[in-house]
């Protein structure tokens, strides 16, 4: 990205962050040309912050950085000596600096925007993706930050993470504004949260879906999980909303404490303030009862459900008028790879979902069994390398337990072999399960052998990467699409 145009002076930057201490000396009026923790960035002129990653310390990096033309050194620890002409300014923490520098350095855009963020094991993208759809039917420009896509109005911009670095974040959301969006959703990864890539960022409203287990690799417990989860809620402002969901038992601790003033509750299943009620559940849409208000949707699953509800209170918190959420909520449709549905020649109907927690794929696999109690199952999953390993035999064990066959395959093995994964999937499984399962290394080879299994009327789940269209094995990264696959499978290219 070009910053030119945001160039910003150093004192205007340093007023955005708590500076423990400064050595050497650089005119407070020193134009600072980028804000960058990337040392092979760095340009004359550039602000480097030094950032402890979790492979690498971005102190070590100082020396290359000054060398590349750094100007100012932020950090929480600096060399002995910086060269003439080099400012250290040191932090308590210089991951929450970088954050707050990067809005700084691109003009604080998240205050020109009515900005939500929504956290969550599942549901952010569709919940995300949904009300930035419904910004737009109401005819405001707005921007989207999501693990399926960035989009600025109407252009999409490449999704590399769920939550991109702050200076990313910051940038996309500058050109949203100078785009003239007005409302931005995004989705805030726990990661991000942990890792204060959000910090410096003004959130109108925070949105809790649900948390089961996920990314135990990075947090190690679960507990660490949901204190990631809820620092989110923690950095609200006092005039934001704080919708959470009370139909899951860690719901309530979101609100506990936050600064967030306007406090509200969704539920499929309980009173709340915002109260959604299926009436009708199919594959194809379900009839909800919004708070007394009946509404016909695109959507399938009690688990679809909730993320409408989700959107229906954060558009009310917002401001919708409830004649027009009602139209607005009837008019709105499935995000890619999100319980995306596809129909054979011969009667077989296919499920693309990005279903890859044990959660996740019960509620699919749960929405599938109750629209169609008698229908013949066919569900394809594996579960990614180099990630949580404690959840591949629970995902096996949820997936082979509601369907009728289970065929485990390679989902993004990355540096591991994928029978050493479809193995701890495996090792989950009961005698009884393992006689309906089978294992297909090859993806593409999985979902050929789901479509040769099935049979008219049957339902085949293809679960894990949804919207993805690449597979990650090795260091190689190939194209691979899920939805491209059952539709050469189904011959309906």
């Amino acid at each position: 990205m070009n910053t030119d145009q945001y160039n910003t002076s150093l004192d205007a930057l340093l007023d955005a962050i708590d500076v423990c201490g400064q050595r050497g000396t650089v005119s407070p009026d020193t134009v600072i040309t980028a804000v960058t923790a990337d040392s092979r960035a760095v340009e004359i002129g550039a602000l480097f912050v030094a950032v402890r990653g979790v492979a690498v310390d971005g102190h070590k990096f100082i020396p290359k950085a000054i060398e590349a033309g750094a100007k100012v050194i932020v950090a929480e620890e600096l060399p002995d000596t910086l060269p003439d002409g080099v400012a250290g300014i040191t932090v308590a923490d210089s991951r929450e600096a970088l954050g707050r520098l990067a809005s700084r350095f691109f003009g604080d855009p998240s205050e020109a925007l009515t900005l939500v963020g929504v956290t969550g094991t599942n549901g952010k993208t569709t919940t995300a993706t949904l009300l930035y759809e419904m910004a737009r039917m109401r005819g405001l420009k707005a921007g989207l930050i999501s693990t399926v896509a960035n989009i600025v109005v109407d252009e999409a911009v490449p999704a590399e993470h769920t939550t991109p670095d702050p200076v990313m974040l910051n940038g996309l959301l500058r050109r949203m504004v100078d785009a003239g969006c007005t409302f931005a959703a995004m989705e805030v990864s726990s990661h991000a949260a942990d890792q204060h890539r959000i910090a410096g960022l003004t959130f109108a409203g925070g949105i809790f879906t649900n948390i089961t287990r996920d990314h135990l690799d990075y947090h190690k417990t679960f507990d660490n999980y949901l204190r990631a989860k809820k620092s989110f809620f923690d950095m609200l402002p006092p005039e934001a909303f704080a919708l959470t969901n009370i139909d899951d038992r860690n719901g309530e601790v979101m609100l506990q404490n936050t600064p967030a003033r306007r406090r509200a509750t969704f539920s499929i299943r309980s009173i709340a303030d915002f109260s959604i009620r299926v009436i009708e559940d199919r594959l194809d849409g379900m009839l909800l009862e919004f708070n007394g208000h009946s509404v016909e949707t695109m959507f399938a699953g009690r688990f679809n459900a909730s993320n409408l509800a989700a959107v229906y209170g954060a558009a009310s918190l917002l401001g919708v008028p409830q004649d027009e959420l009602d139209v607005l909520m009837s008019r709105l449709q499935p995000v890619a790879g999100r319980f995306q549905p596809f129909r054979s020649p011969s009667g077989v109907t296919a499920i693309v979902d990005y279903a890859h927690t044990p959660d996740a794929l019960e509620n699919v696999l749960g929405t599938i069994r109750e629209t169609g109690p008698d229908t013949r199952i066919i569900t394809v999953c594996g579960a990614g390398g180099d990630r949580d390993k404690g959840k591949r035999p629970q995902m096996a064990h949820v997936a082979a337990g509601i369907s009728d066959m289970l065929i485990l395959t390679s989902d993004n093995p990355r540096s591991e072999r994928p029978e050493d994964i479809l193995a701890d999937m495996q090792a989950g499984l009961t005698a009884y399960e393992m006689t309906r399962t089978e294992t297909v290394v090859d993806r593409r080879e999985a979902i050929r052998r789901a479509v040769e299994a099935a049979r008219p009327g049957d339902v085949i789940l293809i679960a894990g990467k949804g919207h993805e269209t690449t597979q990650t094995i090795g260091s190689e990264v190939f194209h691979f699409d899920d939805r491209e696959e059952i539709r050469k499978a189904f011959g309906i290219e």
